[in-house]
């Protein structure tokens, strides 16, 4: 995601047999974390993510309990469209008010857990632990320091909700027919279906929030030639956009270097 590619691509083919570069996946970054650091490097960030994860669903918990969604009756005929839509819209509103005040709650600890795993790109010891880093924010940054990056994360969250439930409706409500045998089955997947779509769609937001946890806070990957000083997470986002980085670290395995085929060499 902070573009650090510390190992060189391998020359390779696609499916239509045309030369490509691609940039080594999750394993053979694994196995070079392992090689620098040993196996604790790969858990780098552990404890505030977990602390994180913690925070955010003890909120998610104590939110649905404060504001308590009423039962609605089952809906799926075609002739109860707009009731049907309705109990979508009324359900969505109740589970992004509870997704983003979990994510604000939990997003300084996202920010911590962002900067100790980078600091593998700079050999940096600057955040070494979570009371460390809390000290260390809040004397350089302020409170605000614990909160870069949230509001393309809400967008983002707020976006995939959405998308996400609207979607897996209208495909349920005009797509399923009732009088399908497996119509249950397939409406119980739907909106596993429309989650996967959505978030591949999303994750530019993801991406700018991480990069503006860390832009600009001491870190070695928060600066140039990484990346510039970003003013603003919409200056993150045009920047990205304009060198066609927006789905940066999005893969896993098949990742593609963005490099003409003319610097590809001939057998």
């Amino acid at each position: 995601q902070v573009g650090h590619e510390p190992l060189p691509p391998t020359a390779g083919r696609n499916v239509l047999g045309r030369k490509v570069l691609y940039l080594p996946g999750f394993f053979t970054y694994a196995r070079h974390i392992v090689e620098v650091d040993g196996k604790r490097g790969l858990f780098r960030g552990l404890t505030p993510r977990l602390i994180s994860s913690t925070l955010s669903t003890i909120t998610r918990g104590s939110v649905k309990k404060a504001f308590p969604l009423e039962d609605m009756e089952h809906v799926s005929n075609k002739d109860d469209v707009k009731t049907s839509l309705r109990k979508v819209v009324k359900e969505t509103s109740h589970e992004m008010m509870m997704q983003c005040m979990s994510r604000v709650v939990s997003h300084p600890l996202h920010v911590i857990s962002m900067r100790c795993m980078v600091q593998f790109v700079g050999r940096e010891v600057r955040y070494s632990g979570v009371l460390t880093a809390i000290g260390r924010i809040f004397k350089e940054e302020g409170i605000l320091g614990f909160f870069v990056g949230l509001v393309p994360h809400i967008l983002g969250d707020v976006i995939f909700l959405w998308c996400c439930n609207l979607l897996a409706h209208f495909i349920n409500t005009y797509a399923v027919d009732d009088n399908f045998s497996q119509a249950s089955v397939i409406r119980s997947y739907t909106k596993f279906v429309m989650g996967i779509a959505v978030s591949m769609l999303t994750y530019p937001f993801l991406l700018v929030g991480d990069l503006m946890a860390v832009n600009n806070c001491g870190l070695r990957a928060g600066l140039p030639p990484y990346a510039p000083v970003f003013t603003s997470w919409i200056h993150c986002w045009r920047y990205l956009s304009a060198q066609g980085q927006l789905f940066r670290g999005s893969s896993l395995l098949f990742r593609r270097a963005p490099m003409p085929a003319a610097c590809f060499p001939i057998d």
